[in-house]
């Protein structure tokens, strides 16, 4: 296999904060129920800002308007099969579509604080989750400038 076939998996996050609780999701995993940012692929067609607000609503029933890139992550699985290239997005909720059916494996949508955030670590779906949430208390925000969509 010559170097030019492998890519990663482009992922995109959702970090979204208010009144001091992050909106996160409990999904069913193949490693059980975990816990993830509203978050998931890239789709041919997509820029990344449209996958983020696609995710979040999806995900969470909210509408999620972009305010800044927190970070961009590239991450591999410990089974070392698959790399993971995030681009996490931090903004506020502009609403919610209540009763909207969630995606599929999507158990729940919670507000959770910092310290549950931190206390469920061994439930996150990767070491992502608290990064990107650690990085936006930060105070790391970039302008959505930084990535241009052609």
């Amino acid at each position: 296999m010559s170097d030019r076939e492998w890519k990663p998996n482009v992922t995109v996050a959702a970090v979204i904060e208010r009144e001091g609780r992050f909106l996160l999701v409990e999904e069913h995993t193949p490693e059980g129920l975990r816990f993830n940012q509203p978050a998931g692929h890239l789709e041919p067609g997509e820029s990344l800002l449209e996958a983020t607000v696609r995710e979040a609503l999806e995900e969470t029933a909210h509408r999620f308007l972009p305010e800044y890139l927190v970070g961009i992550y590239q991450w591999t699985r410990p089974q070392g099969d698959i790399t993971y290239l995030r681009f996490a997005y931090g903004g506020r909720i502009e609403g919610a579509e209540p009763g909207r059916k969630l995606d599929d494996g999507i158990v729940r949508a919670v507000w959770m604080t910092i310290d549950e955030v931190r206390a469920t670590a061994d439930r996150h779906r990767s070491p992502l989750i608290l990064q990107c949430i650690e990085d936006w208390l930060a105070g790391q925000r970039h302008p959505l400038s930084l990535v241009r969509h052609y």
